[in-house]
């Protein structure tokens, strides 16, 4: 059979296909290099244009079909360069979906372990109700050191029977006895005077002289 039909060949082995990143690196080389050939033929086309200014009738023919040349091919250059540089885009594209589609797919996976860990977590570790009761706890320890603070505010050392009209009064009081010792302590010189012009105390001690 094998010399019948032959023998069935061995694929040859093949090199594995560049990256995305490789592919776009040799496009963006042959694009650069298409833009060095069209700055050359630009630079040509200059010179054509210059000579067909001062050319003869004869000479200038020649010159238009030389500068049609150049030009054609710049064209043809600049449609090359343009669908690398598109097929360029592609792969950056392509190259570009794939790492989001990886960071997808690690998000998903570590969404998917969170919620498993939280699951777990509420599951073993957290009860709704101990909840509820440890709030209820702190809500009430919270209105009994609010009850205690004012409790330890309060002002020991006035009676609590003492009413304000008692203690308005008691002030009238006190105010009238400092009016007393006041006007007690004042000097002589600052007494009012006597129908006779002389100080109180000095008339006092003429007639003690007067009597002597």
């Amino acid at each position: 059979m094998k010399r019948v039909f032959g023998k069935k060949k061995k694929p040859a082995n093949t090199a594995p296909p560049p990256s995305l990143d490789q592919a776009s690196t040799n496009l963006g080389k042959r694009s650069t290099h298409l833009d060095s050939k069209i700055a050359a033929l630009d630079k040509d086309l200059n010179v054509y244009k210059k000579k067909l200014q001062t050319a003869n009738p004869s000479a200038k023919r020649t010159l238009q079909k030389r500068a049609m040349d150049v030009l054609k091919r710049k064209r043809m250059y600049e449609q090359q360069r343009d669908q690398l540089l598109a097929q360029q885009f592609n792969i950056d594209q392509a190259g570009f979906g794939i790492e989001s589609a990886k960071a997808t797919v690690e998000s998903v996976a570590a969404m998917k372990a969170a919620n498993t860990e939280l699951k777990a977590a509420l599951k073993n570790d957290l009860n709704i109700d101990e909840v509820d009761d440890l709030a209820d706890d702190m809500e009430e320890l919270m209105y009994e050191m609010n009850e205690i603070n004012e409790a330890m505010g309060r002002n020991f050392a006035t009676p609590e029977d003492i009413t304000e009209e008692e203690l308005e009064a008691e002030l009238d009081l006190l105010g009238d006895e400092l009016e007393e010792e006041v006007g007690e302590e004042v000097p002589s010189y600052l007494l009012p005077e006597n129908p006779t012009g002389v100080p109180q105390k000095q008339e006092e001690q003429e007639a003690a002289l007067a009597g002597l």
